[in-house]
C-alpha cells in the first residue's frame, strides 16, 4: 500500500446520486485498497449555504454515511470523518487567512462560478468566500497529498498548494507537502433532464437510495430527441441523456453500440430503449438499495463508525497542529 494519503468527501445536503457514484464512489473503494484514506463529512462547508437549516445538514450526515457505506466503503480500511467535530480544521484555516490575499480569493475561478450560480450578489456569506482555505486545511491537517477531484474544482488545489508553498516557505518548514488532483475519468454526469449536471438542488438526479418505481419513474421522463417522434423516425445519439448513461453505465458495449446503430436508422422506439436502460440502472442500483435499508435499520451503528473515524482524525489533526505550532513559535509551553 502507498504512503500517499488522499482525502475526498461530500457535503451532507441529500443523499448521493449516480453523478457521485461513478464521479466518486467508486474510486474510493478501489482508493481504500491503495491508499490510506480519510473522508469527510463536510457539514462546516454545507452550513455556508444552509446557515439557516442546520437542522437539513444534520439529518444528511446520517444520509450520506449509509451511502457510503453501501457502496462499500469500509471503515477498517478508510476513517470517515465530520468536519465540525475537529476544531484543528478550524485553527488551521485561521493561520492559512493570513497566507491569502482577499483579491486572490475573489479571483479563484471555482469559487466565482459558484458565487454567480447561487445568486449570493451582495449578500455573499464571507464563509462562503474563504471555504478555498478551510478545504486547505481540510486536506492538510490529515497530511493529505492525493485529492479526487472533477476539473472545475483544479482552481482550489491550486490554491491550497500556494497556502502549502506559502506556508512552508515563511515558517522554514516542511510540514505539509504538495497536493496532486486526482481526475476521475468519468465527466461529470448530465443530469436526467439533458440541461445541466446532476444535482441535488436542480431536482435532476437520480439517488442511490432511489426505490425502484422511484428509478422507473425517472428514467421514464428522461431527454432523449425531440426530433424523434415515431418509432420509424431516425433519432440522434448526441446530447440524448439515455445513450449518455447507457455508455457510462451498461458493461455490455457491443449492445449499447448496436442500439445506437439501430436508433439512428430508425425503428427503435425512445420506451423500449428507456425500459432497457432502467433494467442496466435497476442492476447496479437494487444491491446498493439493499445493503443501504439494511445499515438504515441501526443507525447508532453507523453513527459509533463516524465517532471512532472522528477519534481517529483527532489524533491526526493535533499530531499536524502540534508541527503548525512548532514552525510557528506558538508553542509556548512545550
Amino acid at each position: 500500500m502507498s504512503n500517499e494519503v488522499v482525502l475526498t468527501g461530500d457535503r451532507p445536503t441529500g443523499p448521493l446520486h449516480l453523478g457521485h457514484y461513478v464521479g466518486s464512489l467508486l474510486n474510493r473503494v478501489k482508493f481504500q485498497e491503495e491508499y490510506k484514506q480519510y473522508i469527510l463529512i463536510a457539514d462546516v462547508q454545507a452550513l455556508t449555504d444552509n446557515y439557516d437549516n442546520p437542522q437539513k445538514v444534520r439529518d444528511n450526515v446520517l444520509q450520506v454515511a449509509l451511502d457510503y457505506l453501501a457502496v462499500g466503503i469500509d471503515p477498517n480500511k478508510s476513517t470517515i470523518f465530520i468536519q465540525s467535530l475537529i476544531p484543528q480544521i478550524a485553527e488551521l484555516t485561521v493561520f492559512y487567512m493570513n497566507l491569502v490575499t482577499l483579491n486572490r480569493l475573489k479571483r479563484n475561478p471555482t469559487v466565482k462560478t459558484e458565487i454567480i450560480q447561487k445568486g449570493f450578489g451582495e449578500s455573499l456569506p464571507v464563509g462562503f468566500l474563504v471555504y478555498p482555505i478551510s478545504q486547505a486545511a481540510d486536506i492538510t491537517i490529515v497530511q493529505g497529498t492525493l485529492v479526487p477531484v472533477g476539473e472545475d474544482q483544479l482552481p482550489m488545489i491550486e490554491q491550497a498548494n500556494e497556502i502549502i508553498r506559502s506556508f512552508n516557505n515563511i515558517y522554514k518548514t516542511e510540514v505539509f507537502s504538495n497536493i496532486r488532483a486526482i481526475i476521475p475519468e468519468v465527466p461529470r454526469l448530465s443530469g436526467i433532464d439533458g440541461k445541466a449536471k446532476m444535482s441535488k438542488s436542480l431536482g435532476n438526479a437520480i439517488y442511490l437510495s432511489d426505490s425502484s418505481d422511484d428509478l422507473r419513474k425517472k428514467v421514464m421522463s428522461m431527454y432523449t430527441d425531440s426530433g424523434h417522434l415515431r418509432v420509424e423516425d431516425p433519432g440522434k445519439i448526441e446530447g440524448n441523456v439515455v445513450f449518455t448513461y447507457l455508455d457510462v453505465f451498461d458493461i455490455d458495449k457491443v449492445k449499447v453500440a448496436q442500439l445506437k446503430e439501430h436508433y439512428q436508422k430508425g425503428g427503435l422506439g425512445d420506451v423500449v430503449l428507456k425500459k432497457y436502460l432502467f433494467e442496466v440502472l435497476e442492476n447496479i442500483i437494487s444491491p446498493i438499495r439493499q445493503k443501504r435499508q439494511e445499515f438504515a435499520k441501526d443507525p447508532s451503528y453507523v453513527m459509533e463508525i463516524l465517532k471512532k473515524g472522528t477519534q481517529t482524525t483527532l489524533e491526526t489533526a493535533e499530531n499536524t497542529m502540534s508541527k503548525v505550532r512548532q514552525a510557528m513559535k506558538l508553542n509556548y509551553f512545550d
